[in-house]
């Protein structure tokens, strides 16, 4: 059972002065406090962010994102790709060292590999491409075969879910209590729903992350800790308990105006939050029911309620910063609030003030969602749409989510969902909408079809002619229908003590450069 952080037990976490660790004299730690704990320390087994952002400290990755999200080199110094784009052999850097002391080479890529093609696969295997062959051709060359080409495969390696895995992690407990990997801090305990404490690794160095400090981080030790309540995280900053975390929303303009303490704020997140909805059974089996909705919706106003500047109103099914996001033309087919567009429709449909569409809404918990999807109820309301809220952590989501879609009883009404995802790439539409789907919802063969063109199409202007082919049609057919970007995670409130906090783009958090003064 998962415990969560009381004020009091806050009080307590540190023995020492601020940045000082219990442990020992001297000793710096760094406590960062989120609102939800890691589903796994195995990269192959969630797709959380929370859980990505801890893979970042513990693990590596053969290439990396500069910040405008290009990959590039990394762990792999160089690679080559056969002429008929189906190889790729990548040269290692020499002296890569796993968090137990033996060397990382090319065994330990094609052990990572292989494991996530393996008998319990990775939870995003469709994401690492078609691979049918990884050679390895001497310690520090390997050789990944595809069976077809991928645009999508050397930004995927620059992603977390990619994150090299050493060969020694043959225990059970890999994931729950133990996780050997080779990046900037290792594993010292995960006490579920509690905290996650790693350590420095001194013989970390950084190839490819676009950060000044190559060597290993400046501080002891890294403290991620789960604070589910805004309120209290934010105590705890005050009082210098924690040193980085997400602040309440509703007070973002306060803390900047007091001073003390700054605000980062993460850009090119690849987040996106979007209405997607039941295709199975009535009234979602009904594109007009989907675009009421859509025209019902202002996204605007709500998010300008709730988050301010913060977030961005997002007009397409990627987000801003992923190749093929362009929001004129996502504007050109998507849906402008609209409401008397919205009730004709439903009076279409035999809807109306006496006979409203009844349904349910489904929100992610954390990030002021709920607040937002009470706007959202009031808006649909107006149009006669009555939507019952919804509110579950998203692992919880995600299955409902699937469950629904999977129910054909045509007297049970479909729900709708305010569905988030973050991807690097446009490839995240394949996973999302190609059969059978993430979670078994809206695809067809035409779908089918355009979407694996968008995987096996390299050169970026016809890949791009192939991406907003998709979001057209997926546009069009109110499939999956933008609302706004970033969406979690992606503001920062850091005590004037610690200097050098980055964050990457795709929200990844970078302690390199991190110094802690005394305060």
């Amino acid at each position: 059972m998962e415990r969560f952080w009381r004020p009091a037990m806050l009080g307590a976490a540190l023995a020492g002065p601020l940045g000082l660790a219990a442990g020992g004299a001297g000793a710096q730690e760094l406590v960062w406090a989120r609102y939800g704990d890691i589903s796994s320390l195995d990269p192959h087994r969630a797709t959380s962010t929370l859980s990505m952002q801890v893979w970042d400290q513990i693990y590596d990755t053969l290439l990396a994102f500069d910040m405008e999200g290009t990959p590039g080199p990394n762990m792999a110094k160089s690679w080559e790709v056969s002429d008929d784009g189906l190889q790729y052999t990548f040269t290692l850097n020499d002296g890569i060292t796993c968090h137990d002391g033996s060397a990382f080479d090319a065994n330990d890529v094609k052990f990572t590999i292989d494991r996530a093609f393996g008998d319990t696969p990775s939870l995003t295997r469709t994401s690492w491409g078609p691979i049918t062959d990884v050679t390895v051709v001497d310690p520090l060359t390997v050789t990944v075969t595809l069976g077809s080409t991928f645009g999508a495969f050397l930004p995927f390696l620059a992603d977390s879910f990619s994150s090299m895995i050493c060969d020694t992690n043959t225990a059970e407990t890999f994931g729950s209590s133990t996780a050997i990997g080779t990046g900037p801090f290792s594993l010292v305990e995960w006490v579920k729903g509690d905290e996650i404490v790693l350590d420095t690794n001194p013989e970390y160095v950084n190839w490819g992350e676009p950060v000044a400090n190559d060597g290993p981080p400046q501080f002891d030790r890294l403290i991620i800790r789960t604070v589910p309540e805004p309120q209290t995280r934010l105590a705890a900053l005050r009082t210098g308990e924690v040193h980085i975390a997400e602040p309440p929303f509703d007070d973002v303009e306060a803390i900047k105006a007091a001073g003390d303490l700054d605000i980062v704020v993460a850009d090119n997140t690849g987040q996106n939050v979007f209405w997607e909805f039941t295709v199975s059974r009535p009234p979602f089996d009904d594109i007009r029911a989907r675009q009421a909705v859509a025209y019902a919706t202002d996204a605007q106003m709500a998010i300008d309620i709730i988050y301010g500047g913060l977030s961005q109103r997002e007009w397409c099914p990627i987000a801003r910063g992923v190749f093929g996001n362009d929001q004129e033309f996502c504007k050109q087919y998507g849906y402008e609030y609209n409401p008397e567009k919205a009730t004709a429709l439903l009076e279409e449909m035999g809807y109306g003030p006496s006979n409203p569409l009844e349904t349910t809404m489904f929100v992610w918990t954390g990030g002021n969602r709920h607040k937002l999807a009470e706007i959202f109820q009031a808006q649909l309301a107006q149009v006669g749409i009555k939507a019952a809220i919804e509110i579950m952590d998203i692992g919880t989501m995600n299955a409902r989510v699937k469950e629904q879609n999977e129910i054909t009883d045509p007297s049970t009404p479909g729900t709708f969902d305010m569905m988030t995802w973050s991807w690097y790439d446009p490839d995240i539409l394949y996973q999302l909408w190609h059969s059978p789907g993430a979670y078994s919802g809206f695809q067809n063969a035409e779908l089918d079809a355009m979407l694996e063109e968008t995987r096996t199409t390299i050169e970026p202007e016809a890949r791009l002619e192939k991406v907003q082919a998709v979001i057209k049609y997926l546009m069009e057919n109110a499939v999956h229908v933008g609302l706004y970007t970033p969406g979690w995670e992606w503001v920062f409130a850091v005590r004037p003590e610690v200097e050098g906090f980055q964050v990457g783009p795709f929200l990844h958090p970078n302690f390199q450069n991190v110094t802690l003064s005394d305060g």
